[in-house]
């Protein structure tokens, strides 16, 4: 299953980086990938969004489902 949560702050290749670490290490995450111009962030699996979220704003960045 595919999600897609907005993520605002990136503003690197480096922010990218940490929110995909970010993302990756949440139970259910197969795979992670971040857009800084997208402001988003995709991720294969069945975790539980509001993991996400928490996982990207403990990252340093702002996210929402």
């Amino acid at each position: 299953m595919s999600q897609t949560i907005t993520v605002e702050g990136m503003s690197c290749e480096h922010c990218e980086q940490s929110v995909t670490e970010a993302l990756e290490g949440v139970d259910g995450v197969e795979s992670a990938t971040a857009d800084r111009e997208r402001e988003s962030a995709t991720v294969e699996g069945d975790a539980d969004p509001d993991a996400l979220v928490s996982a990207v704003s403990e990252a340093g960045y702002d996210a929402s489902a």
